[in-house]
């Protein structure tokens, strides 16, 4: 794995709607910017870049969590998104995000039972991407139902890919939709 650059950004939100948080939302993304080893070529067996996003889920798992900073405990929803660069191919974002990443990240939050919900695109440089969030116990509690757009203003170029890890230390300020609520969520499915 050849990284380029790795990037962190922490949002904090202290107001929405013109009315204050009773305390500050914090969502903290780490973000790598890596070569692409399968671009500008079609590659059967893509077991490299599986590896790959079994690496990058332990290094940018545990780097959103510090920069959260609240430590595992502290995380109540994740993400995962990857922008792959034109001279490479969507399945090349699959390949990093699906089957191995999910782990290394569980293990950085400190469990997490929902899926990981994803995004990803083929894009070029300064390229953003919406990092779609769950609460990570339980899918369907609603309230956590978010993203955090992020982006590398010189990434991905034609041979890279952009790879993002994003935590949240709550859900959406001041929800109001109803659903279930993170305090109802049993958290033993996954989704409820």
């Amino acid at each position: 794995m050849k990284v380029r650059k790795l990037v962190t950004i922490v949002e904090e939100v202290w107001s929405e709607g013109g009315r204050p948080l009773e305390r500050p939302l914090r969502k903290a993304a780490a973000i790598a910017v890596i070569e692409n080893p399968c671009a500008g070529r079609y590659v059967e067996d893509l077991a490299e870049l599986v590896e790959v996003g079994e690496k990058l889920g332990e290094l940018l798992g545990k780097r959103a969590v510090e920069a959260l900073g609240k430590g595992p405990a502290g995380v109540e929803s994740y993400g995962k998104a990857a922008i792959v660069g034109t001279d490479g191919e969507y399945e090349h974002a699959a390949a990093i995000l699906h089957p191995k990443l999910g782990t290394p990240f569980r293990e950085a939050v400190g469990g997490g039972k929902a899926i990981i919900p994803s995004a990803k695109k083929v894009a070029g440089p300064g390229a953003s991407v919406d990092v779609p969030l769950h609460y990570k116990d339980a899918a369907f509690v609603r309230s956590h139902f978010d993203a955090m757009e992020v982006r590398v203003p010189d990434a991905p170029r034609p041979n890279e890919i952009v790879v993002a890890l994003v935590v949240t230390d709550g859900g959406r300020p001041h929800p109001r939709i109803g659903g279930l609520r993170k305090e109802e969520a049993k958290g033993v499915d996954g989704l409820r």
